[in-house]
């Protein structure tokens, strides 16, 4: 079953349309589109037309005309090219189409805005589809920010009026959002957005559990119950023992940029290719990437150094149900994003072995090269993504990243047994394969309010407390595939 706020993975199908098959050809459907649910996002309008959504390129009104040439709207696309009033979350007022505000001609009621009014009397319903901008954190590399078009579900329209608009007549319509139809999270994302005080919005406990150490706060939200979060150390990177000391990495000499994979030294240690886009997402999924560094001559702006700038999306800390707290991104995702780091103490395995009661934040770094099952599973949660097959033999020394008492908003990330997230070992600022840094990425589109998960990859009976005994840890991540055990 696809789970709601599927966001359909496509390439450019805005330049390459007539190459794709229409799902539903044939007239304008009323109501329900077959295999399409609400919720469901867009990431190209052009996606609208090829589902059988809303079928215009460029008007934000689609209709049908009927057998007795009697004309009903079937969808509007509210994106903000008109003053159309969001205020309301189950009310709409949509500002119709036509006229020029240039030379102030009136709109006509014809064509859309006549279909519009003819579902007064009809009591036709018109699918609404809603295109917000994403937040400003996640701006693309051109500066520009990507819309999501969002099938916010059938309304009513309910009545129309014309309205002076500087000089000119616009023709305004009421829409109510039928009953019984599922919430959507854009409803939640937009309140955050209207909220100048975060701490004013309800269930919010802690304004910014980061305490200005990332680029924007993230929250902690409790609408369960009056639970506050254990106390912990907010950091930003990793927290190294005075006997770390690694040498330098080995750099490139990419001056114009890393584009020649048979020069690029940091290519060639990728396998002859930079694992990622030139939009920051992750290509391919490896046992290590690495990422040019402060070695290298290539500029900050390079585009093998991803993780290296840090979030780019508004997450949130939130109380679940069952497993205590989670996190939760406020925007859409795409495939193959970066997330987070997760950060903590580094620990030797003999240190973590005396830390037994915080199973749950010790991450075991620099043991998962040779792990073919790992990486076979990355390749199944990531279908668009291949996996290299190239493992190295990695010395068996054994550190620990321990985040009970410092870390990121990486240690609220929970395990799921069909997560959305993986972890990829990273190496930028040195060359050691046993102290790689973890970095989290996103394994699919990943609708607003989800919550982010990771498989904690705990093999059951192999964790013991302090006196050698066996450890049980029940699994409540409810996925289709949960075992029923974390370990």
């Amino acid at each position: 079953m696809k789970p709601k706020g599927h966001i359909h993975p496509v390439k450019r199908v805005d330049i390459d349309a007539e190459n794709y098959k229409f799902v539903n050809p044939g007239r304008p459907i009323i109501g329900i589109v077959p295999g399409v649910e609400v919720g469901d996002e867009f990431q190209y309008r052009v996606e609208l037309l090829i589902v059988g959504l809303h079928r215009q390129l460029q008007n934000g009104i689609d209709c049908l005309k009927q057998d007795d040439d009697t004309i009903l709207a079937t969808s509007i696309v509210a994106s903000g090219g008109y003053d159309d009033d969001f205020d309301s979350f189950d009310v709409l007022i949509y500002s119709g189409q036509g006229g020029d505000k240039k030379h102030r001609e009136h709109q006509k009621l014809e064509r859309g805005n006549l279909g519009l009014k003819n579902c007064i009397e009809a009591r036709s319903p018109v699918r609404v589809i809603r295109g917000f901008k994403e937040a400003k954190i996640s701006e693309a590399h051109d500066g520009s920010r990507p819309k999501i078009y969002t099938h916010d579900g059938l309304y009513q329209v309910e009545k129309y009026w014309p309205e002076l608009l500087n000089g000119y007549s616009v023709f305004k319509f009421q829409l109510r959002r039928l009953p019984g139809q599922p919430e959507l999270a854009w409803k939640t994302v937009k309140q955050v957005g209207k909220s100048k005080i975060p701490t004013a919005r309800k269930g919010v406990c802690v304004g910014d559990v980061t305490h200005g150490g990332e680029k924007i706060p993230i929250c902690a939200v409790n609408a369960l119950d009056g639970e506050r979060r254990a106390p912990f150390k907010y950091i930003d990177k990793m927290r190294y023992p005075e006997w770390y000391n690694p040498a330098p990495p080995q750099g490139c000499d990419c001056v114009g940029g890393c584009s020649d994979s048979e020069k690029c030294a940091c290519a060639v240690k990728n396998g002859g290719e930079i694992p990622f886009n030139h939009n920051g997402a992750i290509v391919e999924a490896k046992p290590i990437v690495d990422e040019c560094g402060p070695s290298c001559k290539c500029s900050r702006s390079c585009y093998n150094r991803v993780s290296q700038h840090g979030m780019r999306y508004p997450l949130e800390v939130f109380k679940t149900e069952t497993r205590g707290w989670g996190v939760r991104s406020l925007s859409s995702i795409a495939s193959g994003t970066f997330i987070c780091e997760y950060v903590g103490e580094l620990l030797r395995d003999t240190e973590a072995e005396q830390r037994t009661g915080n199973d749950e934040y010790l991450f075991d770094i620099g043991h998962n090269y040779n792990d073919e099952p790992l990486w076979k599973g990355v390749s199944k949660v990531i279908p668009d993504l291949h996996t290299s097959g190239s493992c190295e033999d990695v010395e068996e020394v054994g550190y620990t990243i321990d985040a009970l008492n410092y870390g990121n908003v990486g240690r609220f990330i929970n395990h799921s047994c069909s997560p959305g997230l993986y972890a990829e070992n990273v190496l930028c600022d040195h060359d050691d394969k046993a102290l790689p840094h973890i970095m989290l990425f996103d394994a699919e589109n990943i609708p607003p309010l989800q919550e982010l998960a990771y498989h904690y990859n705990y093999n059951v009976g192999h964790v013991h407390d302090s006196d050698g005994n066996i450890k049980k840890k029940e699994c409540h991540c409810s996925s289709h595939e949960c075992t029923g055990r974390l370990y």
